[in-house]
């Protein structure tokens, strides 16, 4: 490239080559770093007064990512959570650019020192099994708009799949197995794939869905006949359990979405015994320690469950002094 210092360039690079042929990165993503620079580079502008396509890469500093930040924050009434995204990719651009272009390594070295900010732990939705069957019970099956639903809905619970990975499943995807259970084959993150045991119950639904459709269409369509979208898996959802809370209105206090699901998912198979690994490889998640997360929530309930079913005389025992703890003195004594 021979203009370094043109910022157009190396945005330019960055998305369509970077994001795309090196990172790999899934298509959701790219969009969300496209957006965060959308917003940021008009602000840049506007604040240099200079067009868009004029502004340099020394446009970029410090203290304008910091009042684009603030920005975010008080005009357009971001959350914590969307500003430090379009923070992180910011990072990546300028960090992109040093990487390729060392004259830029101390602009670059300035602007990560913006640090991000801090988020409290916000507990992770999940649904109660009560819960979940009522969502599942909530379509009316005697219309073929209420069978796709509760198919979906099901196909959900069952696998685990996030929204987009379930838009993305095609006829083929999906195959029977001799005992009448069946595996789904899903498309995720990184564009990796996964397979995933179905139930009995949730093969019946998808090949009554299935039909006679050709093997590379889409398993889950629109009222239109068209491939669902993420955004319609989201809507039908919300719609379901927004009737399910009229026989359940304990619903009502949880933000119920796709993920919601996906977690309820993940936090019963842990309850049923099922292996952390396994769930992971289930969930999809590329660490451990994302799967973890369901470990903690499911010792809080067991934590709860003991304190229940402790007797007031437990409660009323008094607690042997440690001094009197023989067994305990002499261990502490041969370390």
């Amino acid at each position: 490239m021979s203009d370094r210092s043109s910022l157009g360039p190396w945005v330019r690079r960055f998305l369509l080559e970077h994001l795309v042929d090196e990172r790999n990165l899934s298509k959701n993503t790219q969009q969300s770093y496209r957006d965060a620079l959308r917003l940021l580079l008009p602000f840049v502008a506007n604040r240099v007064k200079k067009a868009v396509d004029c502004l340099q890469v020394d446009h970029l500093n410090a203290d304008t990512i910091r009042a684009f930040l603030s920005h975010l924050e008080k005009n357009r009434r971001c959350t914590v959570r969307t500003r430090n995204q379009r923070l992180a990719a910011i990072h990546a651009l300028v960090r992109f650019i040093s990487e390729r272009s060392p004259e830029h390594l101390q602009w670059c070295s300035q602007i990560r020192t913006v640090p991000f900010k801090r988020t409290g732990k916000s507990p992770i939705p999940y649904l109660e099994k009560f819960e979940l069957d009522a969502l599942l019970a909530a379509p009316n099956v005697r219309t073929e708009q209420g069978r796709r639903d509760h198919a979906l809905l099901l196909f959900l619970y069952n696998s685990g799949a996030r929204a987009s990975e379930a838009t993305l499943v095609t006829v083929r995807d999906i195959e029977a197995l001799t005992d009448g259970s069946g595996v789904v084959e899903l498309f995720g993150k990184g564009n990796k794939r996964r397979t995933c045991p179905l139930w009995k119950s949730t093969m019946s639904e998808l090949l009554s869905l299935r039909g006679s459709r050709s093997p590379t269409d889409r398993l889950f369509l629109n009222r239109f006949g068209h491939p669902i979208t993420r955004f319609g898996v989201h809507t039908m959802v919300e719609r379901h359990a927004k009737a399910a809370s009229k026989k359940v209105p304990g619903i009502r206090k949880k933000r119920v979405s796709p993920h919601t699901i996906r977690h309820s998912t993940a936090t019963h198979l842990l309850r049923s015994g099922v292996d952390i690994n396994t769930i992971r490889a289930w969930m999809g998640h590329v660490s451990i320690d994302t799967t973890n997360i369901y470990a903690e929530i499911d010792l809080e309930v067991k934590a709860r469950a003991l304190a229940a079913c402790e007797t007031d005389q437990r409660r009323r025992r008094q607690r042997k002094n440690w001094k009197d703890d023989r067994s305990l003195l002499a261990f502490l004594n041969s370390l």
